[in-house]
């Protein structure tokens, strides 16, 4: 007990701690509209799509700086939403195959490009695979700040646009009647989303990002029916998992963050799907067994009736 205590009192653990709780509120807020959206691939796509661009800064830069990495990761994911919005206006792609050709394409450059600099004659070039899975515990706290202002900034555009977003996750055909820009509507959406994959990146890794988008949205669902709560239910849910992560990081030995975080949210998903009021299994089957009792009841109150007549 006085180990949990203490990993309160050391400064990298509560910076991460900070850095993970914020990643999990912003990227559960916008991850709400993707899910609405039917998007869920959209997260999954632009977190992998972030990889060749870390690596590009990489090659061009010639070092590790984290802030080489969010802009090459932010200008890869911005590619990435171009090219899927262009294949499915300009062609009959649908958007789910766009989505997984922009994927595999992305993640396949990004997979060359790190072995190819994993093998070159680089003396700084190690570490770089961390991006595929995270690494919290390399957090400093400049990258914390970094966190603070991409969240506040989500969570103000959220907030800013909740009504237009919420049109255009519901339907799109009656906001463009009233006159709503869609298009850049639907652009504005992707850049949040880019944004916080990329804040995420160092700490969760690209092939998890998504997870942390979409599963707490999921999770948030199985409790409510209204939009604003599962936006807000969303973030708790996010901040709760990264919490989680953290603490149970910090208490194990060698445990990673990021795919603990994600577990963690998992969990949560996991109790929603049982516990939920309404949508939970186990509420189902006692309300199930509540109506076959009082059909049973009502029945034998007939039978007697009938016996007594």
């Amino acid at each position: 007990m006085t180990d949990f205590f203490r990993i309160f009192t050391d400064p990298n653990v509560q910076w991460i701690l900070l850095g993970c709780m914020l990643l999990g509120l912003s990227s559960g807020v916008i991850g709400s509209f993707a899910y609405l959206r039917k998007q869920s691939l959209m997260g999954d796509a632009l977190a992998h799509a972030a990889l060749p661009g870390v690596c590009l800064a990489f090659l061009i830069t010639g070092s590790k700086s984290i802030a080489a990495f969010m802009i090459g990761a932010a200008v890869a994911g911005v590619l990435a939403t171009v090219s899927i919005g262009v294949m499915t206006r300009y062609s009959r792609i649908k958007q789910d195959s766009a989505i997984a050709a922009v994927l595999s394409v992305f993640f396949g450059f990004g997979i060359m490009l790190l072995t190819e600099i994993q093998h070159s004659g680089a003396g700084n070039q190690s570490g770089l695979d961390k991006f595929l899975f995270g690494q919290a515990a390399a957090m400093v706290l400049s990258d914390v700040y970094a966190m603070i202002v991409i969240s506040v900034v989500l969570i103000g555009m959220c907030t800013l646009f909740f009504k237009e977003f919420k049109l255009l996750s519901f339907d799109p055909g009656f906001a463009r009647g009233l006159g709503l820009p869609v298009k850049w509507l639907d652009q504005l959406m992707m850049l949040l989303i880019v944004a916080a994959v990329v804040v995420g990146i160092q700490a969760v890794g690209v092939v998890l990002m998504a997870a942390l988008l979409i599963t707490p949205a999921v999770t948030a669902r199985y409790w409510t029916e209204k939009l604003g709560v599962m936006v807000v239910l969303s973030g708790v849910f996010g901040a709760v998992s990264g919490f989680l992560g953290t603490v149970l990081s910090a208490l194990g030995a060698n445990l990673p963050t990021g795919p603990l975080t994600v577990l963690c949210a998992t969990v949560l998903f996991g109790v929603s799907v049982l516990a939920a009021p309404r949508r939970g299994i186990v509420p189902k089957l006692l309300i199930r067994a509540s109506a076959r009792r009082r059909l049973l009841d009502g029945k034998r109150m007939r039978e007697g009736k009938e016996r007594a007549i």
